[in-house]
């Protein structure tokens, strides 16, 4: 094995790359469980590229035969029940594994400087998945797939004049139809994966080429000894790797309970509209995409207002819009002399835990009647503008309070906990 290494690195630089991607890459010695989900999420995608190319090998796009095929999988494929419904509840909690990821970000200040690129980066993954579910959401061709697939596609439509043209084009036709369906099972399977291959990759670099954050915010690398081993550091491998194994299984176990028992987890996880074939001429009472688009969908049904100029429509996608691209500018939007959560003062804590409320709710109110009234005494379109003028007022505003804050000391070192 020895000889044959050797072999190798004389040709390719396997070892060094292992040395200092995992052994002898060092990593903060305080990381707690919130630094688990990096890596879960990179396991749940591999899951959901092996898993897609099993269903690839029977799944048929074609506009007469994709529910059938998804059916076939489904009944006569041998356990094909079972890698449809790891792809499609690891879609789920691929996403539920991103938010938590990102809300470690935010808890812990890792868009700061010097990691703005890893915030950009991991930014850029986060549109790039969005758009890989919504591809992909349409491909079972059930009837909430392709009314939902109507209903976003349209919204282009609201772009001044090229908005009707950009949605024909988009579609590839009139209306959602074969043509649409090809193309989105194109995008899903070959170009979005290739780019989140890619994002991922250029994600781990740049984080490995300033390296990562931790709960106390501290940049390792300012502490050496005498060999340039960070004193607050240690080797990823084995230490980090096996702490993730236990994270992985923590998860698998999750994930593989859902499969068995809950796969549709009481319509969350698949509507159950989505096992009827789709009708064009039957229309499901409430078109909602899935639970993890929800919240933009909230904040677009939110703006009602048709007075404002080019209507409510226009308004409501730029909003909606604006709430993905305002997260780009976090890194300078926050003013904050410390990182880390355990340093802020009350001023932040009390902003990220309304944010997250807020973000939830949003989530929920996209998935429910705007007129109806499911929380308390207001309808839920009326919840939707308060959580939409929260949502905005976190980032905004974040400049004054960030300043504002009465902050702790950070220490020299790690505390270890």
């Amino acid at each position: 094995m020895s000889k044959f290494m050797t072999w190798v690195d004389e040709r390719f630089p396997a070892t060094k790359v292992w040395e200092e991607h995992v052994s002898k890459y060092y990593a903060p010695k305080n990381l707690n469980f919130w630094y688990f989900f990096g890596s879960l999420a990179m396991v749940v995608m591999v899951l959901q590229i092996l898993t897609g190319i099993f269903l690839t090998m029977h799944y048929k796009p074609d506009s007469s035969l994709a529910f059938a095929s998804v059916e076939y999988i489904m009944r006569d494929v041998p356990g094909g029940w079972f890698i449809r419904y790891l792809h499609s509840v690891g879609a789920s909690v691929l996403f539920i594994v991103v938010y938590l990821h990102m809300f470690r970000g935010l808890l812990y200040g890792s868009h700061r400087s010097p990691r703005e690129l890893i915030w950009l980066l991991g930014m850029l993954l986060y549109v790039t998945l969005m758009a890989e579910a919504f591809f992909g959401y349409l491909l079972p061709w059930g009837n909430m797939s392709y009314w939902g697939a109507q209903v976003i596609i349209s919204l282009f439509g609201a772009v001044p004049g090229i908005g009707p043209g950009l949605s024909e084009w988009i579609r590839g036709d009139f209306v959602v139809s074969d043509a649409t369906l090809n193309r989105f099972f194109a995008f899903h399977v070959i170009l979005v994966p290739l780019l989140l291959s890619l994002l991922v990759y250029l994600h781990i670099v740049a984080l490995h080429k300033v390296g990562g954050n931790n709960p106390d915010g501290i940049d390792i690398k300012k502490n050496k000894d005498a060999s340039g081993k960070p004193l607050d550091g240690i080797a990823f491998h084995p230490y980090y790797t096996v702490k993730d194994n236990l994270g992985v299984a923590v998860m698998m176990t999750a994930l593989l309970a859902v499969v068995f028992f809950v796969p549709e987890l009481g319509g969350w996880f698949l509507e159950k509209d989505n096992f009827a074939p789709a009708d064009v001429l039957q229309t499901p009472p409430d078109i909602v995409p899935l639970w993890y688009l929800t919240p933009y969908y909230s904040i677009l049904r939110a703006v009602t207002f048709e007075w404002l100029p080019g209507g409510a429509k226009l308004w409501g996608v730029l909003a909606m819009g604006a709430a993905i691209v305002v997260l780009f500018f976090l890194p300078w939007l926050d003013r904050s002399p410390v990182r880390s959560i355990r340093y802020r003062g009350w001023m932040y804590k009390t902003a990220l835990t309304l944010f997250v409320v807020t973000f939830v709710m949003l989530g929920y109110l996209g998935t429910r009647n705007p007129s109806h009234v499911d929380l308390v005494l207001l309808k839920n379109v009326t919840w939707s503008q308060i959580g939409l003028v929260v949502y905005f007022a976190f980032f905004l505003l974040m400049p004054i309070y960030t300043r504002m804050d009465r902050t702790k000391p950070e220490p020299d070192r790690v505390t270890g906990q």
